[in-house]
């Protein structure tokens, strides 16, 4: 991990602690390439987690946007959330 990814995480970690108390819901947002994989793979990373997950396709059908609510135990898990999907390939987090 870059040192702008992991500066990136911190902060996320700092901001989460001060405005959450925890556990607590986490709104996440994805998009990726629209190919039933990638978008099984993001649902495969919250199975058994009871995550609701909606998925909306662009007007041109070239992407998927994911979002996904969950109960998450900490800021830690959030972020740890995020690093295990970032490796699904063609992946954006916001």
């Amino acid at each position: 991990m870059d040192k702008k990814t992991e500066e990136f995480y911190t902060r996320l970690r700092e901001e989460l602690n001060n405005t959450s108390t925890w556990p607590s819901e986490y709104l996440y947002k994805f998009i990726v390439p629209t190919d039933p994989k990638k978008v099984e793979e993001v649902e495969n990373a919250f199975d058994n987690m009871g995550a609701v997950i909606q998925t909306t396709q662009s007007k041109t059908g070239k992407y998927t946007s994911l979002s996904v609510n969950v109960m998450m135990e900490s800021p830690e898990s959030v972020v740890e959330k995020y690093i295990e999907v970032s490796g699904i390939e063609g992946i954006i987090s916001l």
